[in-house]
């Protein structure tokens, strides 16, 4: 493995969302010096919060699989997920919803999933379930090591036996073909490939290799921090903290300074100069090679996610037939997928993500209030309409959101609303996500793996990229994994001894806390 020569003992880390944070977590472990530098006056970039109001409402993510990579990062340190955050396990993960008013809840759990699926389809399909989930289990302990949490160097090292391993599971065949080996019912096929839209490509077209996606949606768990998503990314923070990195708050980089093909400072919006031998970016990739001063050149152009449009809502109500999170289905879906990655348009019979986190934490809502979470995919202003468009067509989407949601059962829900906060490919653009997405570089097959950006920069030596924009790719876990796989660009695969963390929080100057904007009540 490639890693950054020369001096590596101070990192500027650009940025406290997830990948900045696991990366100067594994950074710090190893014995490094960390500054932390972010624009914002809180960590968790995406995974953000917003007041409303006296609602509190996560601005990124609204769940958490593969907690396990979280207590890994803490780790480093020698702290631990237990010490930082308490997390619910969702019962049921999802609770899905379908344009003929049948329903189903899905379960993580083998035996209640299992039975689940004969009340809803049948025996049949119930065995089919079963094997569906033994082909999860083997596709994702193909694929995690060699080839999620790995950095590459060359397409080369794909050639490894666990390449024939997932050949030989058909992981590249298409994601609805394998799942149709399973499962007959078109309404079950959707709850097990719908997290395609994760990665950017229709499940027609999608590699069967990214239902990898799905094991770790409803097999391997799904989870929720108490205190809401951000709860995670200040515990992280505060680990961070505790073990001796330096955090700039409301502090943007402006400029890299360079010397004989090295950054060897950090500039800052507020004036300061940083002096470093190393930098991990992360924010997305246009932001990133702007500070960098070109983009790499590549063969084809990057293709890039669908967008979303999220209506945050505190209402002074909510419907039973509600759980944690609720997928309420269109009846179209081949169509859905066309309009929002091919022609551009906006979903005719939108299929929507309902999240109401004040099912398992009353507390990010006033007394007897509850907190709702709409996310609608849309195209990205590629394909789709541009920023000037959605400033015009914002109002006019949140209103035909709010009455599809009425149409579905959730009777008054535009009257019950209090307090309320519209995200649209406006606000996705203005963060610097490219074509207004919050989701990134899609995961066609020429933009996954060895293909994907890299995170080494070419032409300067002592630079790492980390974030959804690179290897692995967009999700919690991969980002992640992402600030992990950076943190190894610098260190090596070695990490110090415990003890030299122990030296490094005794000789480490102390920073200001993470403020307490936004703290649950």
């Amino acid at each position: 493995m490639r890693t950054v020569p020369g001096p590596t003992g101070h990192v500027v880390v650009v940025g406290a969302g997830l990948s900045g944070l696991a990366a100067t977590l594994h950074l710090l472990g190893a014995g490094r010096r960390v500054t932390v530098v972010e624009r914002a006056d809180l960590p968790g970039g995406r995974a953000g919060r917003l007041d409303l109001g006296g609602f509190t409402a996560d601005t990124g993510p609204t769940v958490l699989t593969m907690p396990h990579l979280v207590d890994e990062a803490l780790a480093a340190v020698g702290d631990s997920l237990a010490d930082r955050l308490e997390l619910i396990e969702l019962h049921p993960a999802y609770r899905a919803r379908f344009a003929d008013g049948s329903g189903l809840d899905v379960h993580t759990g083998a035996d209640a999933m299992e039975e689940e699926i004969r009340r809803f389809a049948g025996a049949r399909e119930a065995a089919g379930y079963r094997r569906l989930r033994r082909w999860l289990q083997d596709l994702y302990a193909a694929q995690m090591r060699r080839f999620i949490d790995t950095n590459f160097d060359s397409p080369f090292q794909l050639l490894h036996p666990d390449l024939a391993r997932l050949a030989a599971l058909r992981g590249f065949s298409t994601l609805d073909a394998q799942i149709g080996r399973f499962l007959s019912d078109e309404r079950l096929r959707r709850v097990f490939s719908f997290q395609a839209l994760y990665a950017g490509v229709p499940p027609a077209r999608a590699l069967a290799a990214y239902a990898v996606i799905a094991y770790m949606d409803t097999v391997a768990g799904v989870y929720f921090p108490r205190g809401g998503m951000h709860a995670l990314p200040r515990a992280l923070a505060d680990s961070a903290r505790d073990a001796g990195a330096e955090f700039h708050w409301g502090s943007e980089v402006t400029r890299l300074e360079r010397s004989a093909g090295r950054v060897t400072a950090v500039h800052t919006s507020t004036g300061e100069r940083i002096p470093c031998d190393a930098v991990v970016l992360t924010p997305d990739l246009p932001v990133a090679h702007r500070l960098l001063g070109r983009a790499p050149r590549r063969a084809i152009a990057l293709r890039h996610s669908p967008s979303a449009v999220i209506l945050h809502a505190g209402t002074d109500r909510t419907w039973d037939d509600l759980a944690h999170h609720t997928i309420s289905f269109g009846g179209a879906w081949k169509q859905t997928f066309d309009e929002i990655t091919r022609t551009g348009r906006l979903m005719s019979d939108p299929s929507l993500l309902i999240t109401r986190p004040t099912t398992h934490d009353a507390s990010l809502a006033p007394d007897g209030k509850h907190l709702h979470y709409v996310l609608a995919p849309c195209p990205n202003t590629d394909t789709g309409p541009d920023v000037r468009a959605w400033q015009d067509l914002a109002p006019r989407y949140r209103d035909s959101l709010v009455a599809e949601l009425e149409r579905r059962g959730l009777d008054g829900f535009g009257d019950s609303i209090e307090q309320e906060h519209v995200v649209t490919p406006v606000h996705w653009t203005a963060e610097g996500h490219a074509a207004g997405t919050p989701f990134s570089v899609a995961h066609t097959f020429a933009q996954t793996g060895p293909f994907r950006p890299r995170n080494l920069v070419r032409g300067v030596d002592n630079v790492v990229l980390a974030g959804c924009g690179t290897t692995p790719g967009v999700g919690v876990p991969t980002v992640l994994i992402s600030g992990k796989l950076a943190a190894a660009r610098i260190t090596g695969p070695r990490t110090r001894p415990r003890s030299a963390v122990s030296r490094l929080r005794s000789a480490a100057p102390q920073s200001r806390p993470v403020p307490a904007k936004g703290t649950p009540r």
